[in-house]
């Protein structure tokens, strides 16, 4: 028999959409648009490396970042996310979810600065620190996917929690714009300041000195966003889901929300007794398995072979660019000229594909629901990587790169309106309070660990097979999703216990996948 809820649980669930939602949307949003800036900015300045700290002098081409060099500078700080994803969200079940909110973002800060503050003038000096310390900014994003996605799925109301979480997740977009827009703001004044000729005309002047300060700064402006948000993450108060149902302190999650809603809430702490026999099984328990073992397999397998595909397309964007000839060949342009190209390129993917993805699916995952919308999303994803990959050759010819362009923007705008949204707000809804941050976070790993498989595997397979049949490798990844999505249940309309079973006195939870 389910058990009557907590009234300050039913008043979050059909409170009317107020200003503390939309304050929580931006707190929780900031450390996503930091998130997003810091994880892809470094694709944008990686060539500038490559000039500054690998040119060989009398070479016929501009300096690059050798293959291993380039996997661990791009990869390092993925590699950071996933620990953080998982230690995070462990601690965040373990604390509270508000107590470790502020240390991600203090991890975010103090490394976004000391990346551009790399020591020493050698190649092996700079990258080594570079790699130490986004290893660290890495481990601090990390925690902030399953902290902010469990805080806003357990503020808001369950008519318009997919949105808010999505909307959360969508600051991602505009993270990943500001990412091109300050690149393209610094390098323009560099160039201004110090004009310098291509590579072509005179290899030795076309980097100037001063361009080992562009990458830098764009590296470190990522502290700024972060910091802006740190006062106001400190002044929330603890989800009264958290605070009732794992602190078992009704009486204070009443006070909190009662300031939130602003309206009194009778603490009823007669309803947060102890959890029943039957009812109190741990993460790794028989009855975790049998009640959301395919659930998270879902999640996880879902998130995993879209990292694979996302990450591989954003974080070698330049490389598909100049393979098609929307950039010029790297010894036709200056180094500041190449990070300004760059930057621009990759603003116009954000700007008219990915931003627009994102906010797609914030305005409609509470009509549609978030199976259709990720089986859409990945179903669209193959069917466009695939009309990339198939007719490869023909994209590069000559007059083609416009359809190459507009398709390749496709593969992310139903990236964006589909799978990458809704693997990061399913998981904040679908578990129990008790586990609901760190079955997150564990998602979200899996999902980084596919970013590293596209990361590292993308370089060797260019290298070794091409980007055409590297492409329809892609494609079959984005098809395997459509596969696993029906593992996936739909939260859409439910409450968060509900969903989750947690008002079933030791039943099983009624969550149910959708069936085919």
């Amino acid at each position: 028999m389910a058990k009557e809820q907590l009234k300050v649980l039913n008043a979050l669930d059909s409170a009317k959409t107020q200003w503390y939602h939309f304050t929580a949307i931006v707190i929780a949003g900031m450390g996503f648009f930091t998130d997003a800036y810091d994880l892809f900015c470094i694709s944008i300045v990686t060539s500038l490396l490559g000039r500054l700290y690998y040119t060989v002098p009398g070479s016929s081409t501009p300096g690059t970042l050798p293959s291993n060099v380039t996997s661990a500078v791009t990869g390092v700080a993925l590699s950071g996310t996933l620990a953080g994803q998982i230690f995070f969200g462990w601690l965040g079940d373990k604390m509270g979810r508000k107590r470790v909110y502020g240390v991600t973002l203090m991890l975010m800060i103090f490394c976004s600065i000391a990346s551009g503050l790399s020591f020493g003038k050698e190649a092996k000096g700079v990258i080594a620190t570079l790699c130490f310390f986004r290893f660290w900014l890495g481990f601090g994003i990390g925690g902030d996917y399953p902290l902010s996605a469990t805080i806003m799925s357990e503020y808001a109301n369950k008519k318009t929690r997919g949105a808010f979480i999505a909307a959360v997740f969508a600051m991602q977009g505009f993270g990943i714009l500001a990412g091109g827009a300050v690149s393209i703001i610094v390098s323009a004044a560099f160039k201004a300041a110090y004009p310098a000729p291509a590579y072509d005309v005179n290899p030795s002047l076309s980097t100037v000195p001063q361009a080992d300060y562009v990458w830098r700064i764009i590296l470190m402006f990522g502290a700024v966003p972060a910091a802006l948000t740190y006062y106001w993450r400190m002044k929330m108060p603890e989800t009264a889901r958290y605070t009732a149902l794992v602190a078992k302190n009704a009486q204070q999650a009443a006070a909190d929300m009662s300031k939130v809603l602003q309206v009194d809430l009778e603490a009823e702490p007669e309803k947060v007794e102890p959890r029943e026999q039957g009812n109190d099984f741990g993460l790794f328990s028989k009855q975790f398995v049998q009640r959301h073992g395919l659930h998270l397999l879902g999640t996880t397998t879902t998130w995993f072979l879209l990292d694979i595909a996302f990450y591989s397309q954003n974080l070698f964007q330049k490389d598909i660019y100049t393979s098609i000839g929307w950039l010029p060949a790297a010894e036709k342009m200056s180094a500041i000229e190449e990070v300004y190209r760059i930057g621009r390129a990759q603003s116009l993917i954000a700007l008219c594909a990915t931003v627009p993805g994102y906010w797609f699916t914030v305005a409609l995952i509470d009509k549609m629901g978030r199976f259709a919308i990720q089986l859409m999303g990945f179903f669209f994803m193959t069917v466009f990587m695939f009309a990339l990959a198939i007719p490869y050759n023909h994209w590069k010819s000559p007059g083609n790169s416009t359809g190459f362009l507009i398709i390749y923007s496709l593969t992310f705008f139903f990236a964006n309106f589909g799978p990458n949204a809704t693997t990061f707000v399913v998981p904040a809804e679908i578990f129990p309070a008790r586990f609901r941050s760190t079955c997150h976070g564990i998602s979200a790993a899996a999902g980084k660990a596919g970013s590293l498989l596209g990361t590292f595997g993308f370089v060797y397979a260019v290298d070794g097979i091409g980007i055409k049949k590297t492409m329809m490798i892609l494609g079959a990844t984005n098809c395997l999703g459509v596969v696993f999505t029906f593992l996936v249940p739909e939260a859409k309309g439910l409450s968060l216990e509900e969903i989750s079973g947690e008002d079933e006195e030791g039943d099983a939870a009624e969550v149910g996948t959708v069936t085919v």
